[in-house]
């Protein structure tokens, strides 16, 4: 069955809570539409701007009009759905194992909470654990599609809005994890101030949305004509803007990497070849400067790298997410294992909503 007549009649719901979750799965509710099937949206929690939703996107209000509606399949960019969800459950991932640790020190990015049907990894690097997760649990699929946030990174574009054409300038890209105890965002103040006034680059800020309010507020008060804080929930473009990102353990530097792209980080916790990685704030200018003469070696590790993290530049992950998808509906996942109760997890789920039907 292709990919139309396996998508036609059925429902797909956009699951989100944070901001950024817009960008990561409109790639794949404009698959969907141009497959015939439908799309609406719900969104979780005051973190997430409905604002934000286009005026021909649907908006689902209540857990009620979602019961009622009766998705066929529901796509999650983040960590949990409530049970009480109808259909398929497909994580997609809100970013990339950038090796962060949870407060037992174990990867974040592979803690299986039971609230999945499938997951959707994004390449070799992710999809061999999750194999093993798999076989050991036994109530998920696995599928490497690549992530369909990253259809667009890959398509080239007429304008941009982050592109000074007349600016000959270097681009550098600034971006920071919220955890202060990650992040360059508090420490290097005074050194991107001196980037600032260098006059050497063209510099654009973009913080993860949960950054503290008064880290925003000194960097805001940077601004001037060398230096602009952005605030979006489509990070693509910013992307495609910059010559060079710096950055500490924030996931994004794995997105700006598949442009073959250098990244000077600052203290990340999971350094490699693929980074030029500095400790000390003295240290940033010069790595950045060296970063932006393309050195071979680091560009040779930067494209191994790319190819276990997201071998696809097609463009095509969406059609890949859907067909993964469209395949467990049809075939009921009969082969997995019931999902565990997560009675306290699903408790946690109903208080947040205040949805306790049953």
């Amino acid at each position: 069955m292709d990919l139309a007549s396996s998508t036609q009649g059925k429902r797909y719901l956009m699951y989100i809570a944070q901001n950024y979750s817009y960008a990561i799965l409109r790639p794949l509710q404009q698959e969907i539409l141009n497959n015939g099937g439908e799309v609406k949206w719900f969104l979780e929690g005051d973190e997430v701007n409905p604002d934000y939703l286009h005026k021909d996107e649907q908006r689902l209000l209540s857990i009620n009009e979602v019961r009622t509606w009766q998705p066929h399949a529901s796509f999650v960019p983040g960590n949990v759905i409530p049970n009480f969800i109808p259909g398929k459950k497909i994580a997609v991932f809100h970013g990339f194992d950038a090796g962060k640790r949870n407060r037992r020190g174990q990867l974040d990015h592979f803690n299986i909470r039971g609230c999945f049907d499938a997951y959707c990894t994004q390449g070799p690097s992710t999809t061999l654990p999750f194999q093993q997760l798999a076989a050991k649990h036994k109530h998920f699929r696995v599928v490497q599609t690549g992530w369909p946030a990253l259809d667009t990174l890959f398509r080239p574009t007429n304008s941009n809005p982050y592109v000074v054409e007349d600016d000959t300038r270097k681009t550098i890209l600034i971006c920071s994890t919220f955890s202060r105890n990650l992040s360059l965002a508090p420490i290097l103040v005074d050194t991107i101030k001196q980037l600032r006034d260098s006059g050497k680059y063209r510099i654009l800020v973009q913080f993860h949305p949960k950054m503290a309010a008064d880290i925003v507020d000194q960097y805001k008060a940077l601004q001037n004509n060398d230096l602009t804080f952005i605030e979006t929930d489509n990070v693509i473009p910013l992307l495609q803007a910059a010559d060079v990102m710096l950055c500490d353990t924030s996931s994004i530097l794995l997105m700006f990497l598949l442009l073959r792209r250098p990244v000077v980080t600052f203290n990340n916790q999971a350094p490699g070849p693929h980074l030029l990685n500095v400790t000390d704030a003295s240290e940033v200018e010069s790595a950045i400067d060296h970063a932006l003469t393309h050195p071979e070696p680091l560009m040779k590790e930067v494209e191994a790298f790319c190819q276990q993290l997201h071998p696809y530049q097609d463009g095509n992950s969406s059609q890949r997410v859907l067909a993964a998808t469209n395949d467990l509906i049809e075939t009921d996942g009969t082969e997995l294992k019931r999902k565990p109760l997560n009675l306290i997890r699903q408790f946690k789920m109903r208080k947040k909503l205040g949805y306790w039907r049953f």
